[in-house]
């Protein structure tokens, strides 16, 4: 069985990094009996420039009738001064996909302690998932914009809470079966009806998944004063905006960290996590690791090919352990070299 990733490169570094995920993908595949074909579509500014659209109508139906969507980057300078916005793209897409569940794996990667902020004790072991609700909360809600007075409805039902829980407690099975559930209930409403739900779907479903609650503000503090304590994090659309960025920088670098958008009806949205970086864009200074493990999430969420995925995730640790990388991460290597050496090793630990 053939399966058709669409690619779309987007902005910036966005068609550097799509290469890369593009790259592993293929030499991965045949040692795991994968058949894949790739479509390359525009989405974002190079859309806007082409189409007039952020997100044209040929990209949302190949994205729709694929079996998985991976984005490079959108967005840039370029497109700041009025009209569509190349971020229309993206939320047009997820919107397209159905795309709920945001996860944001952060793993600080052995022989890396010393590029983290962080003390190299404090953060060492760190290896944490951020799940993240994606289409509801304050970001969705009704809106009144003014020059006087403003508002922002933040709502959330007890299904939305519930179907992005789920994922969270079904990650933690599979991780070391801890997750910690943020919120802030002491103030908010949505966050009591949240902590309620989630508390219940445990309680019923999820029984051997140990489960704890950490108002917002105390867990962007404890995010920095003991990261490797996290094993599955839980949490809303604004919330988990804020505290995956946060945590991301905690590996390093923003370009090691990837992430995917599941759907309930859809194989998903994979994405690395950095922007489009249009300041170093065609240079070869791309980071193209967060890339490639994106690529290994598609192959583990949309295609249940996990063994392919782990192939990905250890060439990738095996070249970091190495001394490869960009010099984001105190490499010399061009962005080319570093896909190159990844899909060496793909090849020779086949």
């Amino acid at each position: 069985m053939s399966h058709t990733i669409v690619l779309l490169p987007g902005d910036g570094i966005g068609p550097e990094v799509a290469a890369a995920a593009r790259a592993v993908l293929e030499a991965v595949a045949p040692h795991h009996g994968l058949s894949l074909t790739f479509e390359s579509h525009d989405i974002g500014g190079c859309a806007i420039d082409a189409h007039g659209d952020p997100f044209p109508e040929a990209t949302a139906k190949a994205c729709a009738t694929a079996d998985a969507v991976f984005l490079g980057a959108v967005g840039g300078p370029k497109w700041d001064g009025g009209g569509p916005r190349p971020e229309a793209g993206l939320l047009a897409l997820r919107k397209t996909l159905g795309a709920f569940a945001n996860l944001r794996p952060i793993t600080l990667f052995p022989g890396l302690e010393h590029l983290s902020p962080l003390k190299e004790e404090r953060v060492a072991g760190t290896d944490m998932l951020i799940v993240r609700e994606l289409t509801g909360g304050i970001y969705f809600g009704d809106k009144v914009e003014g020059d006087d007075h403003a508002s922002d409805l933040c709502s959330y039902s007890r299904d939305e809470v519930e179907r992005i829980a789920r994922i969270a407690f079904a990650a933690a099975r599979e991780r070391k079966g801890r997750v910690t559930s943020v919120d802030k209930a002491n103030v908010l409403a949505t966050s009591r009806l949240w902590r309620k739900t989630v508390v219940a779907l445990r309680d019923a479903d999820y029984p051997d998944v140990e489960l704890d609650h950490v108002l917002v503000d105390a867990m962007a503090m404890k995010l920095i004063e003991q990261p490797s304590a996290f094993d599955v994090i839980l949490t809303e659309n604004m919330f988990g905006d804020i505290l995956s960025d946060e945590a991301s920088v905690i590996a390093g670098s923003i370009g090691l960290a990837p992430s995917a958008s599941l759907s309930q009806t859809h194989g998903g949205l994979y994405e690395p996590i950095h922007g489009s970086a249009p300041d170093i864009a065609g240079q070869g200074k791309a980071n193209p690791i967060g890339a490639m493990l994106s690529a290994a999430m598609l192959l583990r969420h949309a295609l249940d090919a996990g063994g392919a995925a782990a192939h990905i995730e250890r060439a990738v640790a095996d070249c970091l352990a190495g001394g490869v990388g960009t010099a984001d991460i105190g490499g010399t290597e061009h962005t080319d070299a570093v896909i190159a050496a990844v899909c060496d090793r793909i090849g020779e630990a086949g």
